[in-house]
């Protein structure tokens, strides 16, 4: 553990880790917050909430490189405070806005939300030195595994026990706290040597999107589909079991293995290619629609979830690498518009598993979902290092970006 001591006592990295984790957590609530108060609030159905949820995902889906953009062009704070502004407006509103109403605004707040997790991982890549920034990005991990653990849940104990707006409005505060945190805390998203470089060096998308970033975020994609249509797998199976009152249970255990493996996986000397994390998730998932009652379930899951967190920071880390400085907030704007895409397409998909075959075989179509994205990944990295080698070798240039870790283990894997 001597390795995350340094790490946080870096300046200013433990100030932005916590102020980031109350607006990933809040963020991650919104959804659940805004379905409670359609629900209770409006005093209408579910498939309506669902259609404000979709709204606000596809909007996050959308801003993601928007926003990165904007801010590799005009800096952190000013789309800090504009974005902030914006949560502000529809918070505050949102008990006066009548469904048709709310459905646009709920897509504006979602293309205009904080973009706390984006610039967290950029902060991260600036702050830290290569040989910490594993370790460092395995934290970033599990700081967003335990913004899921705690923010859907205070949001529904919330609901039981106050009015649904207060409870919307106490979900809003933390997002503009927790933006205007960041904002005043300005963490650097270049180092020096990138600040002094000139911007019009800008290189074009075509330079840089190309398959090695492509089958990141397809890896991105992937492993957040897994994670989602794993969610509702657990609960379908437990429900057939009679048991669902304990999928929260299972639900929490799945998210302490993935803490739990991310932490270990930063204290390691050496990295792993994502293509094969993210392969190992989605095979060791399957086996879990063999479990048909709660304790086996969460065995079953534990094993699968200790994958989750490293899976996740190396395509953090990896995303970092192979975006040119001066498109960096596009790229991981990019990355959070894969995890959101995957997010919200893996429920509809595994659902459509369950119904046409067994609970369990959620696990399956989850796993087999991660294992496609991990062999596509594979496929383009190899794709990327084809077209790379050449160049490098015409050229004799030295210390291009590999996908692979070096002999020595020092440079992360993709």
């Amino acid at each position: 553990m001597t390795g995350y001591r340094q790490i946080l006592a870096v300046p200013g990295m433990a100030s932005l880790l916590g102020v980031s984790l109350l607006a990933r957590a809040a963020i991650t609530a919104d959804v659940m917050a805004l379905t409670m108060y359609v629900v209770l609030g409006l005093d209408m159905s579910y498939a309506a909430a669902g259609g404000v949820a979709a709204a606000l995902t596809a909007g996050l889906a959308l801003g993601g490189p928007l926003l990165g953009r904007m801010i590799d062009r005009r800096g952190l704070r000013a789309v800090l405070l504009a974005t902030v502004a914006v949560q502000v407006v529809f918070w505050l509103s949102l008990p006066t806005l009548p469904y048709g109403i709310l459905l646009g605004a709920a897509f504006v707040a979602g293309l205009l939300m904080v973009p706390a997790q984006p610039v967290t991982r950029q902060a991260i890549a600036v702050m830290t030195t290569p040989e910490q920034r594993r370790a460092a990005f395995a934290l970033e991990a599990v700081q967003g595994e335990l913004s899921y653990i705690v923010g859907p849940p205070i949001v529904i104990l919330c609901a039981a026990k106050m009015s649904p707006e207060t409870m919307a409005w106490g979900v809003g505060a933390a997002i503009v706290v927790g933006g205007a945190g960041i904002a005043l805390l300005d963490p650097p998203l270049r180092t020096k040597d990138e600040a002094d470089a000139d911007p019009v060096g800008r290189p074009r998308r075509r330079e840089w999107l190309g398959p090695g970033m492509i089958a990141m975020l397809m890896m991105a994609f992937g492993t957040t589909m897994l994670l989602s249509g794993t969610d509702l797998a657990i609960v379908a199976t437990l429900e057939e079991a009679g048991q669902v009152s304990w999928a929260a249970v299972v639900v929490a255990t799945y998210g302490v293995a993935s803490v739990v493996g991310g932490l270990v996986y930063g204290a390691l000397s050496r990295s792993l290619p994502t293509w094969l994390l993210l392969g190992l998730l989605g095979l060791t998932t399957i086996p879990a629609g063999l479990a048909h009652d709660w304790p086996w379930l969460c065995v079953a899951v534990a094993g699968a979830g200790l994958l989750v967190a490293p899976t996740l920071s190396t395509v953090a880390d990896a995303v970092i690498r192979l975006a040119p400085a001066g498109v960096r907030g596009e790229a991981t704007g990019l990355q959070s518009s894969a995890l959101s895409s995957g997010f919200a397409l893996g429920t509809p998909i595994v659902g459509v598993a369950i119904d046409v075959s067994v609970p369990g075989g959620g696990f399956v179509a989850a796993g087999l979902a991660g294992v496609a994205a991990a062999l596509a990944g594979y496929v383009l990295s190899r794709c990327s290092r084809a077209r790379t080698r050449p160049v490098v070798s015409g050229l004799g240039l030295a210390g291009t970006p590999d996908l692979d870790p070096d002999e020595s283990g020092n440079r992360p894997a993709v």
